[in-house]
């Protein structure tokens, strides 16, 4: 069963997708999160990437909280209940994203804090024929004692493994029973040594692309990268790219491969951002993994149609208006259409969902807040 309820921002039909899970003394979130919230400031519609010496026009453009905060918009527009812990500076940036965070996409911001004197790390994107270029600006927050209640209980937390680095919440987290799902980025040591990944001991989940996997675990195939993944992981799921996503779950013996939906790639700012909260919904709901998979991958492919990381993230509207066009569309293969079947139950009604495809209203600092 899936409740929806109200209406919230951007004009949103929301959907609970862990209604039927819910029970008293449950933990008060689903999910909780930690990292640097960027001011992301994106530009789009270059025909082709800047020249030194020239000064280069971009047909659009839109500002959004970034970084962490892509992971966490992705998940609050997939129903779940977000906690996120961030440093915010003082600045105008720092308001502006808290405001966004907070009021715009309801994720809780106790555990964040704001700190004074402190300006906001600030990203700049430049996108244009299917790539794009970014140039970054920050500087470390002051340090300060984590709160008592860090991290606080939740279903689940998503985290960024840093090789050599290990995060003393994670461990904290999943002794308190809450299953950790991780990322990771690009090894600049160059060692691509699992055993540098100290926290993964404590993961659930960890879903790499597949050039990091293949590094990791020294394969040349990322289905073999990812069976030899599950030695240190229970679920190991490797993204593809354009050929979709493989992952196995060494506790049941499954594995499942889901090709990707082809679209018109915009931009492809957070998709990763957006599988990983498209997985982490259908894990917590209790999906099946073929379905788990096929839901993160068409999550990240309607992000790519827009601009933008935390601005592109899907929620229910999205996917349910997709799905009620490709239902629409003649000549349609049955096949490709029953394998997104387990979406019926799940959307809201057609008349609580906008056209698709559709652009939301871009929000920019200087116009504040909009609809």
């Amino acid at each position: 069963m899936t409740a929806y309820f109200g209406e919230g921002p951007h004009h949103q039909a929301h959907v609970d997708p862990l209604a039927a899970l819910r029970a008293p003394g449950d933990p008060a979130w689903d999910v909780y999160l930690t990292g640097t919230v960027f001011l992301d400031i994106v530009f789009t519609g270059l025909d082709s990437a800047p020249v030194r010496g020239t000064e280069s026009w971009a047909r659009g453009m839109g500002s959004s909280p970034g970084g962490v905060a892509n992971m966490a918009t992705a998940l609050a527009r997939l129903g779940l209940r977000t906690a996120l812990a961030a440093s915010f500076g003082d600045d105008h940036y720092g308001e502006y994203c808290w405001d966004a965070l907070e009021q715009g996409e309801g994720i809780d911001l106790s555990a964040s804090r704001t700190v004074l004197g402190w300006h906001s790390p600030v990203t700049v994107s430049m996108a244009y024929d299917d790539e794009r270029t970014m140039v970054s600006h920050g500087h470390e927050p002051p340090p300060e004692e984590p709160a008592p209640d860090c991290p606080p209980r939740a279903r689940a937390a998503v985290a960024s493994l840093t090789p050599g680095r290990p995060a003393p919440w994670i461990a904290q987290a999943a002794g308190r029973g809450t299953r950790v799902f991780a990322d990771v980025g690009w090894d600049d040591t160059g060692a691509w040594d699992v055993a540098n990944l100290k926290d993964l001991q404590y993961c659930e989940a960890f879903l790499p692309n597949a050039e990091e996997a293949m590094r990791y675990t020294r394969t040349r195939c990322p289905r073999a990268a990812a069976h030899a993944l599950t030695e240190h992981v229970p679920l190991a799921v490797v993204t593809l790219g354009a050929e979709g996503a493989y992952a196995v779950d060494r506790r049941t013996g499954e594995s499942a491969s889901e090709p990707a939906i082809a679209v018109e790639a915009l931009d492809p700012t957070g998709a990763g951002d957006v599988f990983v909260a498209g997985f982490v919904t259908g894990t917590l709901a209790g999906w099946p993994l073929a379905d788990r998979l096929a839901f993160a991958g068409l999550t990240a492919a309607l992000s790519v149609q827009e601009f933008g990381g935390s601005l592109s993230a899907p929620g229910w509207s999205e996917v349910a208006a997709w799905w009620r066009a490709v239902q629409s569309y003649e000549g349609q293969e049955p096949a490709a259409l029953s394998r997104y079947a387990f979406l019926e139950s799940l959307v809201p009604k057609t008349e609580c969902v906008d056209p698709w495809p559709r652009r939301r209203a871009v929000p920019t600092i200087g116009f504040g807040r909009t609809a």
